[in-house]
């Protein structure tokens, strides 16, 4: 008969003993164990970074902004045009390499 449990890894941390206590604490207070109150606080604030960098929050007012610059984006200003040219030349000057690649 097999089993399916979930892998688990180990994180050990060595802290001042002030620490120790002030989280033995906290978890105390919270109802878990130690390792639990660890986890589910190291779990949360990993979670909150995650979403930090990953995820871009804007206003209703500059959401409005971009989808009408991705509707109707303005015309080609000069700089861009020359930046499109360069690439363009690139393109040929590199016919054997990366920009020309096809499965």
């Amino acid at each position: 008969m097999e089993t399916n449990t979930a892998k688990q890894d180990r994180i050990g941390a060595r802290v001042p003993h002030d620490v120790y206590e002030t989280l033995c604490k906290a978890a105390q207070l919270s109802g878990a164990t130690i390792n639990q109150f660890l986890v589910q606080s190291a779990l949360k604030e990993a979670q909150a970074v995650i979403e930090r960098e990953q995820v871009i929050r804007m206003s209703a007012r500059d959401w409005d902004w971009m989808l009408n610059l991705l509707e109707n984006p303005p015309a080609p200003n000069a700089k861009l045009k020359a930046a499109m040219d360069r690439y363009q030349q690139a393109k040929i000057n590199d016919a054997d390499s990366s920009f020309n690649w096809q499965p």
